[in-house]
């Protein structure tokens, strides 16, 4: 029998925490709490969980701080809890490298979809991930499916990649030359459709593209207005 996921939950709101390990622990999952940085660092030197549940209003080092922390070591996939009518904290989550966000208050059952949906496309990422090439070269840059680890071939910049900029980056790579709407990337990124109105799909996007130093100039990824994205450069497979 396979092990349960594990997640963790930083919040420093006692009973949402309380609220959450229940929740969870019933939908199966091996759940850890954190209520602020220094608790989470200390989780995250034992062991890394599968999934980081990661409020933005922490005291102390609050959420983006901890997220971009997190970011310069591990792809782990992180879910930011935002306050319900703040689009400014769930865009600068994602920015900063979040997978997904989802806003106070939320239902358990909505969380938990959430949860399951992530981790369902970081499975499969891994699945796909062994039968992907030894390197893909587009552009400048080449990327190692098995590391994940993008390199520029003039600088030898070296750029770890998200789970999300991962599963982004390949999604455009497995559909070079062909229009990308909304719904296909989120579900490559967060394994659900894309919301009504949601801006989330444009910040990945350009989240990515600042990673590949995408500019006019170089035009990697080509915007169609109204209708979605393009992957346009060539692509090479290294065996």
């Amino acid at each position: 029998m396979a092990s349960a996921k594990r997640i963790l939950v930083v919040d420093d709101d006692v009973e949402i925490r309380e609220l959450l390990q229940a929740y969870l622990a019933k939908a199966g999952y091996d759940v850890v709490t954190a209520q602020n940085g220094h608790e989470m660092q200390s989780k995250l030197a034992v062991q890394y969980p599968d999934l980081i549940l990661l409020d933005v209003m922490l005291p102390g080092d609050d959420g983006f701080t901890l997220c971009k922390r997190i970011r310069k070591d591990s792809g782990v996939p992180i879910i930011m809890l935002t306050a319900v009518s703040d689009e400014t904290d769930q865009i600068v989550g994602l920015e900063l490298g979040a997978d997904d966000y989802i806003a106070k208050p939320f239902s358990p059952r909505q969380l938990i979809a959430r949860i399951r949906a992530l981790l369902r496309r970081t499975q499969q990422l891994q699945e796909t991930t062994l039968s992907r090439p030894k390197a893909i070269r587009f552009g400048q840059w080449r990327l190692e499916p098995a590391t994940q680890q993008l390199h520029h071939v003039v600088t030898g910049m070296e750029i770890e990649l998200s789970a999300s900029d991962y599963a982004l980056l390949m999604l455009f790579i497995d559909h070079p030359h062909q229009l990308l709407d909304r719904n296909a990337i989120s579900q490559a990124t967060r394994g659900r459709d894309a919301q009504a109105q949601e801006r989330g799909i444009d910040v990945q996007v350009s989240r990515l593209r600042q990673r590949l130093r995408d500019t006019s100039k170089a035009n990697l990824i080509k915007t169609v207005r109204g209708a979605g994205y393009m992957f346009v450069a060539e692509i090479q497979y290294e065996s």
